[in-house]
């Protein structure tokens, strides 16, 4: 990407009781913002708990108590949790919090808080306040792949479906696409997907065995809907994102794409905004019209005060499958029996997000694609994805060289 590399600052707040505050949380500015029966209200929760944890401490709900407190875990971890995820935090393990926010916590941001007072820079990364992004967009990395795949050789074949992997005893022989009515076979060495990891199971043919099959077919994941708004402003806010907590916003957040890049939008007089929101695949929300969907995102974001109804002069809607996996408890004894008859065949590597049910950021998929290409170089599967973001390199947490 060279230049094209842009540095951009991370500023992200939260949106609750019709009041926006920075995120991750910053002790003093919920005191001068919420009062100081309130920062009193989180502290003896929290004192509460640190005394008397729930135990035993075996999902994503008693964790956030044990961590937060009641009376901050409920708005803004549990009921927004539940919001993302579609069921109770009772229901979600806790390998969620290890992955994503277990270096988000009341002592950091204590500690991350005082040293702003002083202009002192952050070690965790949690805290960190800039971001690189593609000049135009993520699109753009993945258009230089493209052009870089098809100049050394490579063929790209777009929209096609794969409907099924032929398997002998410990390889994949071909894959079966289809592409509008029509289908095709296609032979292969190797066989790298990022397909959700249970369609991959599902659509391996002589047919895995029953257990593994069951428990493909309970693997979860949420869809994402994003509605744009395009507005008639040229500033909106100086965020990139907002997480909206309150309990009447039904999107999980909305993201202010100049920000990210200034590039993305070629009218200076306009910003674009994106609210997200999160469903089941085909389930009521995902099914309503775009029409229905636009009116939704525009009342939406008339709630946050940064525009009036005259000032939105168009919109549109994309939904994307199965972005997010989901985190049932038993989620990970299901996706070891997966892996378990997947690793009998030599050449075929999955990775991804989706690729190993594996909640990751994209710089952490990204990862499991470079150690999947070692694992081909260096011999069979050397490397394990699905360690990738794990503990031992928790990104959250990872202290940042100098």
């Amino acid at each position: 990407m060279g230049n094209d590399f842009l540095k951009r600052p991370r500023i992200s707040r939260w949106y609750y009781k019709k009041k926006f505050f920075n995120y991750p949380i910053n002790i003093f500015e919920i005191v001068v913002k919420f009062g100081v029966v309130f920062a009193l209200k989180i502290i003896s929760s929290l004192t509460f708990r640190k005394l008397f944890p729930i135990k035993p401490e075996d999902n994503l709900d008693t964790w956030f108590r044990n961590n937060f407190g009641d009376f901050l875990a409920k708005p803004f971890f549990i009921d927004y949790n539940q919001k993302l995820w579609g069921i109770p935090c009772n229901n979600l393990s806790m390998d969620f919090a290890t992955q994503r926010i277990k270096g988000v916590s009341i002592k950091n941001a204590v500690v991350e808080s005082i040293k702003s007072l002083f202009h002192i820079k952050g070690k965790v990364k949690s805290f960190i306040q800039e971001f690189y992004y593609p000049k135009f967009g993520p699109g753009e990395l993945w258009e230089r792949v493209a052009d870089d795949i098809k100049e050394n050789g490579g063929e790209l074949l777009m929209g096609h479906e794969v409907i099924k992997f032929l398997a002998s005893k410990d390889n994949i022989n071909s894959i079966t696409v289809k592409v509008g009515e029509e289908e095709k076979m296609i032979k292969g060495d190797y066989f790298l997907s990022t397909i959700p990891y249970k369609e991959l199971a599902l659509n391996i043919t002589p047919r895995l065995a029953t257990e593994v099959i069951e428990a493909a077919a309970t693997l979860k994941f949420r869809a994402f809907v994003t509605v744009a708004l395009v507005v008639k402003k040229p500033f909106i806010t100086k965020d990139t994102w907002v997480y909206t907590h309150d309990e009447d916003m039904k999107p999980i957040r909305f993201q202010n794409f100049r920000n990210w890049s200034p590039y993305m939008i070629l009218d200076k007089e306009l910003s674009v905004i994106g609210l997200e929101y999160i469903c089941d695949f085909n389930d009521e929300f995902w099914n309503m019209a775009d029409e229905e969907l636009k009116v939704q995102g525009k009342n939406d974001f008339l709630k946050l005060g940064f525009a009036c109804e005259e000032e939105i002069i168009d919109s549109a809607v994309v939904r994307l499958q199965d972005v997010y996996p989901v985190y049932e408890i038993g989620y990970n004894e299901k996706v070891n029996i997966i892996r378990n008859a997947l690793e009998e065949y030599e050449n075929l590597y999955a990775f991804g997000r989706g690729g190993i049910h594996r909640y990751n950021n994209s710089d952490h998929s990204m990862a499991t694609a470079f150690l999947t290409v070692k694992n081909i170089e260096e011999g069979y599967k050397k490397h394990d994805v699905f360690k990738v973001n794990s503990d031992a390199e928790y990104h959250e947490e990872l202290l940042v060289e100098d």
